[in-house]
């Protein structure tokens, strides 16, 4: 007696395995959407013409990569982190944390430096680049401030794309479900049952 066909367990892996398909596509519109963000930013990032800077988060991709300026009022600290010249070279980046006169923060990258320890700054009118920060935004300064070196500029290529590699794992993923369920299927309708 041959075993009977698994009809639940096979719709089970073809369900599993369109929803792998269909995340695939997902990863490959997401991947046109970000080209065209990147594309966007790049634009942007040629721009002469500067830019209010932001004061929600609801503005904040509008303004990326676009120049800008701030007049810090009050500097309330300094931090460092890891940062890159615009020749390249490894280092701190050192950023200022200000009061704008309307009362809004706003994050300074003053330059570079290879000393992680941040110089004398007092504050006023910086020009620069905006550029992402975690999950706000900081103004790269150009010129840089505080007798620091120029950072590097930021750079929308700088922005990670992997929807590519994302789809094609998908993809892989439903195709070796589909491979691995058929094989076992088909030794399983091969061995023959107990009769007695």
């Amino acid at each position: 007696m041959i075993r009977q066909f698994p009809v639940i367990p096979t719709i089970i892996v073809l369900v599993a395995a369109a929803t792998m398909v269909a995340l695939g596509f997902w990863q490959l519109g997401r991947m046109d959407e970000k080209e065209a963000l990147i594309a966007r930013y790049a634009s942007a990032s040629q721009s002469n013409v500067q830019v209010v800077w932001p004061r929600s988060e609801e503005d904040y991709e509008q303004a990326l990569y676009s120049p800008s300026s701030v007049n810090c009022e009050r500097v309330l600290g300094f931090g460092s982190i890891a940062g890159a010249s615009e020749r390249g070279g490894k280092g701190w980046a050192h950023v200022a944390r200000c009061i704008l006169p309307d009362g809004t923060g706003a994050d300074v990258a003053l330059g570079y430096s290879r000393d992680p320890n941040p110089g004398e700054w007092a504050g006023g009118q910086v020009s620069g680049i905006i550029a992402p920060a975690r999950n706000s935004i900081k103004l790269v300064a150009m010129p840089p401030q505080a007798d620091l070196g120029q950072l590097a500029r930021p750079d929308p290529n700088d922005l990670p794309n992997n929807h590519l590699a994302y789809a094609g794992q998908w993809f892989f993923f439903a195709l070796t479900a589909l491979v691995i369920y058929w094989l076992a299927v088909r030794k399983r309708l091969a061995r023959p049952t107990d009769e007695g």
